[in-house]
């Protein structure tokens, strides 16, 4: 590992945050296999890092319970139920926006169930996050969400935003260093809710799986 991850690592300890390195795609599927349990019950936020790994497709074998809000032809109240019974899971899957050399996780919603449950809910929360999200610091994370991950998933989600458009905030043609409630104000925006995991209490109850190679946006 290189020295800038092994700072990573040791300061996600010092936040209670499990981490566990990957040297590649392959062996995060490993990994993941390794925690899961049959009749697990389990659920994702929706990740292109963790569909990159084929991570979905493990989660999706028929000795778990996968709860899929994304499934084809799911109603929206079958979809409301499946981000309710969220909350009890035995694990929640997700990747991260960004994470800083400080052992800080960065994440940022528009719809926020992920964001809700990696606070609460789910017993292990487990992030797949590629090397390329290692940020310097907090504010480096959220410009990070401006300039990449907002304006790509609205492209993949065909929101009608600014960034999509654009490909960054519509705040940063004016300003370099923009406030998280600056850009658009459409109904499509998808940065509506910051959650910013640091310090925890359940130790080790966030997990976070890093990948030493470029996945996700």
């Amino acid at each position: 590992m290189t020295e800038q991850i092994n700072k990573l690592f040791k300061n996600l300890e010092t936040n209670k945050i499990k981490p566990i390195f990957a040297e590649n795609k392959n062996e995060a599927v490993k990994i993941v296999e390794s925690m899961l349990f049959d009749g697990a019950v389990i659920t994702w936020g929706g990740s292109m890092s963790l569909i990159e790994c084929g991570i979905d497709k493990l989660l999706r074998e028929e000795k778990y319970n996968f709860l899929d809000r994304g499934r084809a032809g799911i109603t929206p109240e079958e979809q409301q139920e499946c981000f309710k019974a969220s909350i009890g899971a035995d694990f929640f899957f997700c990747s991260a926006n960004a994470i800083t050399e400080n052992g800080e996780i960065v994440n940022v919603d528009g719809l926020s169930n992920r964001v809700s449950s990696i606070a609460f809910g789910p017993k292990k929360v487990i992030m797949v996050v590629g090397e390329n999200k290692i940020v310097p610091n907090i504010k480096e994370g959220f410009l990070r969400v401006k300039k990449i991950a907002a304006p790509k998933n609205c492209v993949r989600l065909n929101k009608d935003t600014p960034c999509a458009k654009l490909g960054h905030c519509v705040s940063l043609l004016n300003n370099d260093n923009p406030d998280i409630s600056d850009g658009c104000k459409c109904n499509d925006r998808i940065c509506c809710n910051y959650l910013v995991s640091s310090l925890q209490r359940d130790k080790d109850r966030l997990h976070v799986i890093l990948v030493n190679e470029d996945l996700g946006y």
